[in-house]
């Protein structure tokens, strides 16, 4: 049994230059009668990336979906504790999770276009929150195709169909379709898992640029990736929150015997 105290962590002070963003406290997720989470507390430092990794099952997934109430959509989900963004409790019952999910957006495991032109992509959210002036919906589309180092490659075929694209300029596409609402957060689910070496590495360098703008979290399963990109790193077994602090320091030196296992290969 792991001490309750392992579920509490927060990033000491060299982590926590950057201002919170993120408050999440003694949070609990069950799915039916399962617990999927068990008093996770986490604080997540603003315009840094901070990557959830663990093995299969543990829960990572679970609490990113926590982070914009998409747990609200599985049939079953209890959710318990508080999370705040800037203070502001997000499962407060006046708050209109349509709005939250633009204040956060999400990138999924298997990029998911619609099957709409470019444009009508990266247009769709802002279009679903009234913009409706065309100048400035160009705007935003070359700003966030800009942003998701796409804009050189389509520019000249916007009206194209977006399933046409290669699968990581389609996994680009939908960061820049997140990226079109302007949000404060973007969480990554596994962002780059299905793409080959090359368009995994212009994702990775994607993330760096982007936390200039925006905090970002991710899930991986790949611990390089999780060295390479990240400034924080959180590690997650069995609904626990074992460790969390700076990446380099959790990777070379974790204060936790469990943590030293998954990350030398001896678990999970």
């Amino acid at each position: 049994m792991l001490d309750p105290a392992l579920t509490r962590a927060h990033p000491p002070a060299a982590a926590t230059e950057a201002p919170l963003k993120i408050a999440v406290r003694d949070l609990v997720v069950h799915y039916g009668g399962t617990r999927a989470l068990d008093a996770v507390s986490l604080d997540i430092p603003a315009h840094r990336v901070t990557a959830l990794i663990g093995p299969s099952g543990c829960g990572k997934s679970t609490f990113l979906r926590c982070l914009n109430r998409m747990n609200d959509h599985i049939p079953g989900a209890r959710v318990t504790g508080q999370v705040t963004i800037d203070g502001d409790p997000i499962y407060a019952p006046d708050v209109d999770p349509v709005e939250l999910r633009r204040r956060v957006g999400m990138v999924f495991q298997k990029s998911n276009p619609f099957p709409k032109s470019i444009f009508d992509n990266v247009a769709f959210g802002p279009r679903v929150h009234g913009e409706r002036d065309a100048v400035r919906l160009s705007e935003v589309a070359e700003r966030t195709l800009r942003q998701a180092a796409l804009w050189d490659e389509v520019k000249d075929r916007l009206d194209r169909s977006a399933l046409e694209l290669s699968g990581g300029q389609q996994q680009r596409l939908c960061i820049a379709r997140a990226l079109a609402v302007e949000p404060e957060v973007v969480l990554m689910d596994e962002p780059a898992s299905a793409l080959d070496p090359i368009a995994t590495a212009k994702i990775e360098e994607l993330i760096h640029e982007l936390k200039n703008a925006y905090t970002i979290v991710i899930v991986t399963h790949n611990m390089q990736q999780a060295a390479r990109v990240s400034d924080l790193t959180a590690y997650f077994y069995l609904g626990r929150l074992i460790e969390f602090g700076p990446t380099e320091r959790l990777f070379t030196n974790p204060t936790r015997p469990e943590t030293e296992d998954y990350i030398t290969g001896r678990f999970g």
